[in-house]
């Protein structure tokens, strides 16, 4: 569980969330959404502890992520952040194997070079495996980046875990074609399953919230707007007050409830 109390966070004079709190169940997806400026990504940071509130607390199974180690952190927490930039030219698989150093000291073990295979296959790049990642598409390099993420949080098989693992995810269908940002929720949706995780996304699309979330978190101005399941979040005249938009709600067999905008 993930649960965050009363934070805020303040650059300057200005507010960039205000007195948040959250409780954030494992096995379930939680995306937040709002419009450009709503404070979405500082969200995001503070709740991994990318950034430090002010005021409030964020806390992993009762354990204050403000008191923990940044090496232990990073054992159960993965972030996937909006710009990604490697200076050096690594091959693909020493990107993705980025994603285990915190779990070994001098070189990857058999678990580590298991892991960094199943997670390539998992995101379709292991073609890629030898290519100088600097010469991918952006798509690419966004699916690798995945692969990477995946792997500090993925257990081989033969391991069995309750501890918790904290996955983050801002903004992360930038660069992707439609049949990746689909493909790519499932297979999140699949890893989230797990009862030991927990993951929270931010995502633009609110036809994918609503038809991928478990709960959806809606931010405007720095608060939350509302919190719950698509259904009773996204209404018709919520949409209209925060992103000044008309829906039409159409009904469809196999993605539940989709949003026309007029």
């Amino acid at each position: 569980m993930l649960t965050a109390s009363n934070i805020t966070f303040s650059v300057g004079n200005k507010s960039l969330i205000s007195d948040i709190s959250l409780s954030l169940a494992p096995a379930k997806l939680h995306l937040i959404i709002g419009p450009n400026g709503a404070g979405k990504s500082t969200l995001v940071k503070v709740l991994a502890r990318l950034l430090r509130p002010q005021l409030g607390s964020v806390e992993y199974d009762g354990v204050n992520v403000g008191k923990t180690s940044e090496l232990e952190l990073a054992k159960c927490r993965a972030v996937l952040s909006q710009a990604i930039e490697v200076a050096f030219p690594l091959s693909v698989r020493e990107v993705v194997m980025m994603g285990r150093y915190p779990h070994f000291g001098g070189r990857p073990g058999t678990t580590d070079e298991k892991i960094v295979d199943e997670v390539m296959q998992h995101f379709d790049v292991t073609e890629f495996s030898d290519r100088n990642y600097q010469t991918l598409s952006g798509g690419e390099r966004q699916r690798v980046n995945f692969a990477r993420v995946l792997s500090q949080l993925w257990y081989d098989a033969s391991t069995s875990t309750s501890s918790g693992r904290y996955l983050f995810l801002d903004e992360p269908l930038t660069f992707l074609d439609i049949r990746h940002q689909i493909d790519f929720l499932k297979k999140i949706r699949t890893f989230t399953d797990s009862p030991s995780v927990v993951t929270v996304g931010v995502v633009h699309d609110l036809n994918l919230a609503a038809r991928f979330a478990d709960q959806i978190v809606l931010l405007n101005h720095g608060r939350i707007v509302a919190n719950g399941a698509p259904s009773a979040v996204l209404t018709s005249e919520r949409i209209q007050d925060v992103f000044e938009v008309t829906p039409t709600f159409v009904s469809t067999e196999h993605s539940g409830m989709q949003l026309i905008f007029n």
